[in-house]
């Protein structure tokens, strides 16, 4: 054929099937049918012979697409969705197409995902998303991310069990998670026990849905299985890249320039006995000044990690990545790698270390006069746990030395009795709930569960640290330094109208929405101090306080009571610390390792990534101690606890037992053979016959009818027997509602009870 040019007549190619397969592999992001016809010059009838051509090759499966553009078989369309499922040895992503069956197309893709920083949505591990497939100058192929598509992943995890004649099924570990049956061959090497990723590929009519292997994660024998399960299921990186780690131990001595010797001030660290890191240390003296009579000088002094950490290295990219230290009963997952965070950035006594350190002036009330920012060198005195400062301040035998005792811990408490009283005139939301450790055996079994005594040296280093995290954010904002805010808004005006619907039951008045701070919800709190109603008027509040974030955009910490409060006292586990040091070493002019340009430009990106981080390293703490009481608890059906309702929905109640910390679900269905309403205002479960019920915060008898420790969950059957509730209280005339006229149908509620934590 040919075709005319001006004057000229050029061959056009000819229309032959290796002709249009090999324009399709040449051209994989023009490769419509309109394209096709263009390059060959299709016209008029010739149209008919092309889609002919066409359809012959994807019967053959030679080619596939849509009717508006086509790839090669096995081949990868220019845009297609793709899940994040790996990272790569310098942390970078791996992106791979989901259902990818490698029988008939091959080897599953890999590719790595280009992304920059402030330009479309951030992906990470477990993330689907739209890709565009570009082949950079070197001809590797990357995937470009459009649009997040779905949050799910594709793929789940569960415990493989092998069947004897080839494949197996896999447990799940998740509540709401199916079983699937494994098909011999698709095993990928899993054995007995093994925690695996598997990617469902079909349903049938009967039986179990049907999955394939795509990775083995690790045994459920391990001691750390149980952890292991949370991680992958919350998609927490744990395993630091090679060209992380090699940064982090290429780390060299810290430069005097820039830095003032701060060698000669006797600072001390308190923290947990069994703490690895030590990020913060403190010292006070009194104020010398005659203007300032029975003033206090209080210095706290943290970590610099902004000097080894700098804006886009490998280990910036990391930290970012994490957003922060994730804590197990058996591990800790750090933020960054130990050569930096147990080592370099450790404050150990003894050994100088860069650090950064902020100088508070109070006066005899305790409010601060002034503060200041200083990069300094240091060398602590002594390295002290909780317990032990306070034994020796109490008196107590303690390894503490006298020296110690009488110049540093006593000026220390003194300060600390300054601050607090103008903390109480502050008045922060003082709510009592008492946390919980789980100790674990050497197996990493579960031995007991303890509530840790709360010391008076806890609230020193908490004051002192709140104080220092206040100055932070007034440095930053004198200087006009944008800076990433830890806020927490006030209580939603729907959630304090629920709230003053339950107090009015129990006869307490709550103050309108605009007038609403901190100490009104505290003198709630004493007036139920002691009484029958003290755990659930605690629960009830705490569930109406809003959840802190991290954001550029400042609107004050409601639950502290504070006008303007930024991280600044824990960058080795927080990536938001280290923002707001970088931010101080730019404002301040303070040497090398300040803000970037992009950091600046991308804080409203990273105040969400971080906050996000922080929800799901909650969450996954949450689920491991859920899992292990739940192990630990699986050879006690049939055994009686006495619990506390810390949940009630319409569909049952959920009840903590005091003792493990971890609660179980007692169905509405098993409460007993009258009907229950669901009663929100009254956080209760009213029976429509007498009016007795159940209701948040009351202590029941409960037995332990199943556990399912790969799940972590638990079901209890109620022995208590429904008490009467308040007469003229929501919930006594809510249980005078008509029986539903459908034989075992219920009332419809209009709403559920949703759990927060702070």
């Amino acid at each position: 054929m040919a075709r005319k040019r001006g004057h000229e007549t050029e061959a056009r190619p000819e229309l032959t099937r290796e002709a249009v397969l090999r324009f399709i592999a040449d051209n994989p992001s023009r490769a419509t049918k309109r394209d096709i016809a263009k390059a060959f010059g299709v016209k008029g009838a010739e149209r008919i012979d092309l889609k002919r051509l066409l359809g012959e090759l994807a019967e053959e499966g030679l080619i596939e697409g849509t009717r508006k553009r086509f790839h090669q078989a096995g081949a990868l369309p220019p845009m297609l969705v793709l899940e994040v499922r790996a990272r790569d040895e310098d942390g970078g992503l791996i992106a791979e197409p989901p259902g990818w069956d490698e029988a008939e197309r091959g080897p599953r893709p890999r590719l790595p995902v280009r992304q920059r920083r402030g330009e479309g949505p951030t992906v990470g591990v477990g993330d689907r998303f739209l890709a565009r497939v570009a082949e950079t100058e070197d001809g590797e192929r990357v995937a470009r991310v459009l649009r997040l598509v779905e949050k799910e992943r594709s793929v789940e995890l569960g415990v493989f069990r092998p069947d004897p004649n080839g494949g197996g099924r896999v447990e799940p570990v998740e509540r709401r998670q199916s079983e699937y049956r494994v098909a011999a061959g698709d095993e990928k090497g899993a054995g007995d026990g093994d925690l695996v990723e598997v990617e469902p590929h079909g349903r049938s009519r009967f039986g179990l849905p049907t999955a394939r292997v795509v990775e083995i994660v690790g045994s459920m024998k391990s001691e750390r299985a149980i952890s292991t399960i949370a991680l992958h299921a919350h998609s927490i990186p744990h395993v630091f890249p090679p060209g992380v780690l090699h940064e982090a131990e290429a780390a060299g001595p810290v430069s005097d320039e820039d830095r003032e010797d701060w060698r000669d001030l006797a600072l001390i660290t308190i923290d947990p006995a069994d703490a690895k890191d030590h990020d913060d240390a403190v010292h006070a003296r009194p104020d010398e000044d005659p203007s300032n009579p029975d003033g206090v000088v209080v210095t706290v002094a943290i970590a610099d990690v902004s000097w080894y950490v700098r804006p886009g290295s490998k280990l910036d990219a990391e930290a970012r990545l994490r957003g922060n230290s994730v804590y197990f009963p058996d591990r800790v997952v750090p933020m960054l790698p130990e050569r930096i965070s147990n080592d370099l950035c450790s404050l150990r006594e003894g050994v100088d270390r860069p650090a950064l350190a902020v100088r508070m002036i109070f006066d005899v009330r305790g409010d601060k006069r002034t503060h200041s920012f200083h990069r300094i060198t240091m060398r602590s005195r002594a390295k002290l746990s909780y317990e032990a400062a306070q034994g020796a301040v109490d008196g107590n035998p303690t390894e503490v030395a006298p020296e110690i005792l009488e110049t540093v811990l006593k000026p220390l408490y003194e300060a600390y009795g300054k601050l607090a009283a103008a903390r109480d005139r502050r008045q922060p939301l003082a709510l009592d709930l008492p946390e919980r450790k789980i100790r674990l055996k050497p197996d990493g079994s579960v031995d007991k569960v303890v509530v840790p005594a709360r010391l008076e040296s806890h609230r020193l280093i908490e004051e002192f640290m709140i104080q220092a995290n206040v100055c932070a954010a007034e440095t930053l904002e004198q200087k006009r330094q944008a800076l990433i805010y830890r806020i927490h808004d006030s209580p939603s005006l729907a959630k304090l109208e629920a709230l003053r619907d339950f107090l009015r039951t129990l006869e307490i008045p709550l103050a309108s929405a605009g007038t609403l701070r901190p100490q009104h919800f505290n003198g709630i709190l004493a007036f139920v101090r002691e009484g029958e109603h003290e755990s659930l008027v605690n629960e009830v509040v705490l569930r109406s306080q809003s959840q802190a974030v991290y954001t550029p955009e400042n609107i004050g910490h409601f639950g502290l009571n504070l006008a303007r409060y930024a991280h600044f006292t824990s960058p080795i586990r927080r990536y938001a610390d280290l923002i707001v040091h970088r931010g101080l070493v730019t404002a301040l002019g303070l040497g090398a390792g300040g803000l970037s340009r992009e950091d600046e430009e991308n804080l409203a990106q990273t105040a969400e990534e971080i906050s996000r981080a922080e929800r799901r390293a909650m969450a996954a703490e949450r689920d491991t101690i859920d899992r292990l009481i739940a192990h630990h608890l699986a050879d006690k059906v049939g055994a009686e606890f006495e619990g506390r309702i810390t949940g009630v929905t319409k569909a049952g109640l959920f009840v903590v037992l005091p003792v493990y910390g971890a609660d179980g679900f007692v169905p509405i269905s098993t409460l007993g053979r009258q009907f229950f309403v669901y009663d929100e205002a009254g956080h209760a479960l009213v029976g429509d016959r007498d009016g007795h019920g159940y209701r948040l915060g009351d202590t029941v008898e409960v037995k332990l009818v199943e556990a399912l420790p790969l799940a972590g969950a638990m079901r209890f059957e109620m022995l208590t027997e429904p008490r009467e509730l308040p007469r003229g209280s929501a919930s006594f005339h809510k249980s005078r509602l008509r029986r539903p006229s459908r034989p075992g149908g219920r009332p419809k509620n209009v709403s559920a009870t949703v759990r927060r934590r702070r």
